[in-house]
């Protein structure tokens, strides 16, 4: 059973990144009828929300934007930094949302980020402890290791259900904006292609939390004997 429900959520997983790409690649094809640049947009809502303290600058590769309450910068890739699409404004304006959440201390972004030394502590567990206490479990019967790991891995799924909030939140103080800031889109059209856009984006967390929910029951299960 704990096979079927993974190769279920792995398709879905395959199947929605897809589609988000997809989306991606269409809306980066549409120009917004403003012609301001990701970096523009950024930059207006930033100042809109009193916001000084955040650096916009631009990130090497594909789909890595992404906001850093570390060292407070929204980093954005060249294809949203430079871009004058619907994608490159809907993308932009999302992870300044973040930065708004940070400068409003969101208690969920305010959980995520206290998560975030445990999560990275527990990510570099898994792999090796689950691997091994199977192995060990199989052959001479001690299950510790593998409890460790299954307790590894509830932290990291835990912390994927703790993003949902943060990124669907984002993703609202972006279309608020984008749809009340004058000059920016100026038809219902362009806002509903940044809403398509943004919800494809985070359809992919949802699919990232449910895998990762989806092997922490696999291993749980071989943990209490449950293994079908």
């Amino acid at each position: 059973m704990g096979l079927i429900l993974f190769a279920v959520v792995a398709l879905a997983g395959f199947l929605v990144q897809w589609r988000f790409k997809s989306k991606f690649k269409k809306y980066s094809e549409i120009a917004i009828s403003s012609g301001f640049s990701g970096a523009e947009i950024a930059r207006q809502m930033l100042a809109d929300n009193g916001i000084s303290d955040v650096e916009i600058i631009s990130v090497d590769g594909q789909l890595t934007d992404h906001y850093n309450p570390a060292d407070r910068t929204v980093n954005l890739s060249p294809d949203v930094y430079h871009g004058r699409s619907i994608a490159a404004a809907a993308v932009a304006a999302h992870e300044c949302g973040h930065a708004v959440q940070h400068a409003q201390a969101y208690s969920w972004l305010q959980f995520r980020s206290a998560m975030v030394p445990m999560v990275g502590v527990a990510s570099n567990l898994i792999q090796w402890v689950l691997m091994i206490g199977v192995l060990m479990m199989i052959f001479s019967g001690n299950v510790i290791v593998l409890a460790v790991g299954v307790g590894a891995l509830a932290i990291v799924t835990i912390f994927s259900f703790v993003t949902l909030p943060v990124e669907f939140d984002a993703s609202r103080r972006a279309l608020v904006w984008l749809q009340t800031k004058k000059g920016i889109m100026q038809t219902s059209v362009e806002n509903d292609q940044a809403k398509d856009a943004l919800w494809w984006a985070a359809m992919t967390y949802v699919v990232a939390a449910l895998s990762s929910l989806a092997t922490l029951v696999y291993y749980a299960s071989m943990l209490f004997g449950r293994k079908d």
